[in-house]
């Protein structure tokens, strides 16, 4: 036999398919990527993950035209064990994506295995220790991202040894060493992020000017000192540097107002002198941000050469002197906020002509002359705020034909005339707040529909309040004090259901108080001292369950002082120089109240505490009467009414016999869980000795159905005289939801039991009842939960809002459709034995028609202090309402205080922001009863967290699913110690979009600013 010639082996080896090469490649993988499935625990999130399919149609996973496994997408997985080696065993893994998840451990080196990594993303999980020093070993790495973590140490050198490496991000860790100067040799490096974290004060390297290719500088909070280095001019690609929140000091170099590419500045919470450059005309910005520094000079002049500037933002600093007349003619200028500065002299006139400006906020300087008369030209305004200056003159009549303005705030001038009509009734006009000027006219009868904030005290208003007031249905603020109203206090008046702050005194105002007030639920403060009205007061104004603040006093008013004010819990009451008589309810007999009967000369005391008379001194002349009659008359008395009760007994029993037995027919029992009781059960126990609550749409008992001592909860929806279309539908929304969903953190709707005239819902009884009684029961009379004198910990707040957290993230993320409850508060919070949180009271919640998809509400839904803002200028309301009024009840929950005590009148909400706004330590806000405890950390980054929620965009704010990430993180389940930072939850976004401020205007859509305006100078 001949020997096969050896060209021919090679040519055989050369004709094997190379599909066959391709698809051994593919097995192989396969098995690799199935086997970490496994070491992972198999999470359900990879269920796709399967042998019948090829892994490059699994959607974590990214191939080669050849079907190459390339990269390994496993971000938000819900991972919570080490990762595996085997993931290097795909050889061609260049991109790798871990984050958020809770992966623990240390900095996994193994990776160094995988040869060809470019892309390697671990930020938002649980990593601790040191960055390892040998990191250079990842020598193919263009990106890496290990924010939000737990590293700790210095930053190690060997990260100037990457030389491909474009992105390096390394914020809110733990580092608490140095970042090294070897950074400057990373040549190609376009984003920088060290922010957030507790280095040893350092200066910023003069050798960072030298990283040519930068893009992005982010070291906001990272222990920065010293100077801004005048290198820093050089970085000629530098698009957004963010130094904000540090310990800087001196000049703002001139060099950076030269760098073309540079949008975003944030300068602000340093140590910042000197005032502004006056080299700014080379600069092409579209953005210029330099807030809350400390800031003196003037604005040059040269501003008005940038003749591409869209936003100019030089709020809350000390800049004084004139306004450059240049700024009127900026072609492109959108965004003009200057307020809180020392600024002088008139407005530019000329500003708004020649752009479409969108907002106008020059409030808190010294500003003279008038308001500019184009400011609408371009027919985009969205917002005057200029109150607090010295401006005069008559409002321009343009502003009344501006269709666009959501607010108008020019109180604290010196304006006068009447108001142009336009703006009274501007269709998307939320805040028209007038005080403190000398405007002249009538209130209409007609204004905007959506307006919430009406104040118009002490100007030269005329008139009668127009009947026509019934149509104010959004108003939750009136304030019109001291003005020249006169007439009677309109019925129409009593109507508005969202009514929080009504002040008139200070008026003309005549005739009687309207009697018919019961639609005033939320009213907190009512004001009407210092008129002409008489009468009596009607008893119900003693009904009014959240009224704080009451004062009538110098009127003419007369009659008894209501016994059911009583039922008040008043925390401050005048009623001085009027004519009342009669005895005044023993409640209010304490120095509490020493002033507040003064001048009211027929008033007495039973037992007085104040400067009153005795009412049974005053009357003991005029009721003496023989002691033997007296006896005569009580014997007579007495035994008329045993024999009437006697007959009367016999009558009555075989009566109640017959409807009792009736009443038991009429009653239908639909069950939605297992029970064992009856309607009888329930319905005998339906007393007032079992009441433990009520609210605007029933009654709550708490009724024992069985020996054991078993109870449940009972609302009474509504009966025959209280029946109407609102009921029903809040009675059909919360049977609906409840009856068919099943969660642990979600109240147990039991059963339902209806007749023709009355529907009661039966809960699972909730121990300790609801949160707020726990948070503020020291400030309230009487409570049936009796935790009064009881304070909840630091742990269990944090149980509570993580509990109340998973609630709503079930019913946000994990119902299909979502659902949408509409009244979370600390009040719809109930608490059981152990202190879970139960979420409750689902008469408001909606079921939303397609995920993710807006759904358009008939009416505003919510309680004070916890409705969200987009309520004021939009129908359309997504699952982020319930973010909002949550981030409330988190702010609670660290600072003890209730939603809508605020200072001014303003909502906990804005309180909280103010705070933030005003550098304030974040724990000066804290509850004093929590304020000494070990807990700091965790409670910083809640109230931080209370703060995202709360923000003024819905697009701005969490989901409910982040929320509860981050509360875990702060739970001993998890063991984690987070250092909370002033943003804690900055890093929640997780990509380079959030990376350099909370908010960007850039970042947001015209109508996304448009609608923050309206809070952003409140």
């Amino acid at each position: 036999m001949s020997k096969f010639p050896l060209h021919f082996f090679f040519l055989f080896l050369i004709s094997i398919p190379s599909k066959v090469i391709s698809q051994t490649t593919t097995n192989t993988e396969q098995s690799t990527l199935l086997s970490i499935k496994q070491q992972l625990g198999n999470p359900p999130s990879l269920q796709s993950w399967n042998s019948s399919s090829p892994p490059c149609t699994w959607p974590e996973i990214n191939c080669t035209d050849d079907g190459t496994v390339t990269g390994l997408l496993l971000r938000d997985k819900n991972i919570t064990v080490p990762i595996p080696s085997t993931i290097c065993d795909l050889k061609n893994l260049s991109y790798l994506d871990l984050a958020y998840n809770y992966i623990p451990g240390q900095f996994p080196k193994f990776l160094y295995s995988c040869s060809n990594l470019e892309s390697l993303d671990l930020s938002q999980n649980y990593f601790v220790g040191p960055v390892p020093d040998d990191i250079d070993n990842l020598s193919n790495l263009k990106y890496i991202d290990l924010g939000a973590n737990n590293f700790s140490g210095a930053i190690p050198a060997a990260v100037g040894n990457l030389p491909k490496l474009q992105t390096l991000f390394l914020y809110q860790n733990q580092f608490n060493g140095t970042f090294p100067k070897e950074i400057i040799n990373l040549s190609n490096l376009e984003q920088l992020g060290l922010a957030f974290n507790g280095f040893v004060p350092s200066t910023i390297p003069v050798e960072f000017g030298n990283l040519r290719n930068l893009k992005l500088l982010w070291m906001r909070d990272a222990n920065l000192v010293g100077n801004i280095p005048e290198s820093l001019s050089n970085l000629s690609s530098l698009v957004e540097l963010d130094l904000a929140v540090n310990k800087l000091e001196g000049k703002i170099p001139d060099g950076l107002f030269l760098l073309k590419n540079l949008t975003n500045l944030y300068l602000f919470h340093n140590q910042l002198s000197g005032g502004l450059s006056q080299k700014v005309e080379a600069l092409d910005l579209a953005e210029i941000d330099i807030a809350i520094n400390n800031l003196t000079g003037s604005i040059p002049e040269d501003f008005g050469k940038l003749q591409n500037l869209k936003v100019l933002h030089l709020y809350m600093n000390q800049l004084s002197g004139e306004l450059p007349r240049s700024l009127g003619l900026l072609p492109e200028l959108s965004s003009f906020r200057i307020f809180t500065n020392n600024l002088s002299g008139v407005l530019p006139p000329e500003i708004g002509l020649h752009s479409k400006l969108v907002s106008f906020e020059v409030s808190t300087n010294r500003f003279s002359g008038q308001l500019p008369e184009n400011l609408c030209f371009g027919g985009k305004l969205i917002g005057v705020v200029a109150y607090t200056n010295n401006l005069t003159g008559q409002v321009p009549q343009s502003l009344g034909s501006c269709a666009t303005l959501i607010t108008v705030q020019l109180y604290n001038n010196r304006f006068f005339g009447q108001i142009p009509s336009g703006i009274w009734t501007a269709i998307n006009m939320t805040y028209l707040m007038l005080s403190n000027n000398s405007f002249s006219g009538q209130i209409p009868s007609s204004l905007a529909r959506n307006l919430t904030r009406l104040e118009l005290s002490n100007n030269k208003f005329s008139g009668s309040i127009p009947t026509g007031s019934s149509s104010w249905v959004n108003l939750v603020i009136f304030e019109a004090s001291n003005n020249l109203l006169s007439g009677e206090i309109p019925v129409e008046l009593t109507s508005l259901s969202f009514l929080n702050n009504l002040l008139l005194d200070g008026n003309q105002l005549s005739g009687q108080l309207p009697s018919r007030i019961i639609s005033w639920k939320t009213l907190n403060t009512l004001d009407l001292a210092r008129n002409d009205l008489s009468g009596q007061i009607p008893a119900a104004m003693g009904s009014l369950p959240n009224l704080l603040y009451l004062d009538l006093s110098q009127n003419h008013l007369s009659g008894k002082i209501p016994s059911e004010f009583a039922n008040l819990n008043l925390v401050s009451l005048d009623l001085s120089s009027n004519q009342f008589s009669g005895q005044i309810p023993e409640k209010y007999d304490n120095l509490a109240y020493e002033n507040s009967f003064l001048n009211n000369s027929n008033l007495c005391a039973v037992n007085p505490v104040l400067d009153l008379p005795n009412c049974y001194t005053r009357t003991r002349n005029s009721d003496k009467l023989s002691s033997k009659v007296l006896a005569l008359i009580l014997v007579l008395t007495i035994t008329v009414f045993i024999v009437a009760v006697s007959l009367t007994m016999l009558a009555v029993r075989d009566y109640l016999r017959k409807k009792q037995k009736h009443e038991l027919e009429t009653w239908k029992l639909t069950s939605f869980q297992r029970v064992d009781f009856t309607q009888a059960n329930v319905l005998a126990s339906l007393t007032e000795n079992n009441l433990i609550g009520s609210g605007g749409s029933g009654k709550v008992y708490r009724i024992p159905v069985n020996r054991a001592g078993e109870s449940v909860a009972v609302k009474r929806i509504w009966n025959n005289r209280m029946f109407d279309t609102k009921h029903e539908k809040e009675f059909l929304a919360e049977v609906e939801i409840l009856g068919a969903i099943r969660h642990a953190n979600i109240v147990k709707l039991l059963c339902c039991v209806s007749s023709e005239d009355s529907k009661l819902l039966v809960y699972e009884y909730m121990e300790n009842q609801s949160l707020d009684r726990w948070l503020y029961g020291k400030k309230r009379i009487s409570s049936a939960a009796g935790p009064n004198s009881v304070v909840l910990d630091w742990p269990r707040r944090l149980q509570i809002a993580i509990g109340a957290a998973q609630g709503l993230c079930y019913m946000h993320h994990d119902c299909s459709p979502p659902i949408i409850h509409r009244d979370v508060k600390s009040s719809n919070i109930l608490l059981d034995s152990e202190f879970t949180a139960r979420i409750a009271d689902f008469g408001l919640a909606k079921i939303v028609t397609k995920e993710g998809e807006a759904r358009t509400m008939s009416a505003v839904a919510g309680s004070y202090g916890y409705i969200a803002p987009e309520y004021a200028y939009t129908v359309k309301v997504n699952e982020k309402i319930d973010v909002y009024s949550f981030g409330v009840v988190l702010l609670e929950l660290v600072t003890g205080r209730e939603p809508n005590s605020g200072d001014e009148n303003s909502s906990l909400a804005e309180w909280a922001w103010k705070q933030n706004a005003d550098g304030k330590p974040i724990v000066d806000c804290f509850d004093e009863e929590i304020k000494k405890t070990c807990y700091l950390e965790e409670m910083t980054g809640v109230f931080n967290l209370g703060l995202f929620c709360t923000s003024q965009l819905p697009n701005q704010r969490p989901s409910m699913k982040d929320v509860l990430q981050v509360l875990r993180r702060y739970s001993p389940k998890f063991k984690k110690d987070r250092i909370a930072s002033e943003f804690d939850v900055a890093p929640l976004l997780g990509t380079a979009t959030y990376l350099s401020s909370y908010r960007r205007s850039k970042r947001v859509s015209d109508a996304d600013y448009e609608s923050d305006l309206v809070f952003s100078s409140v």
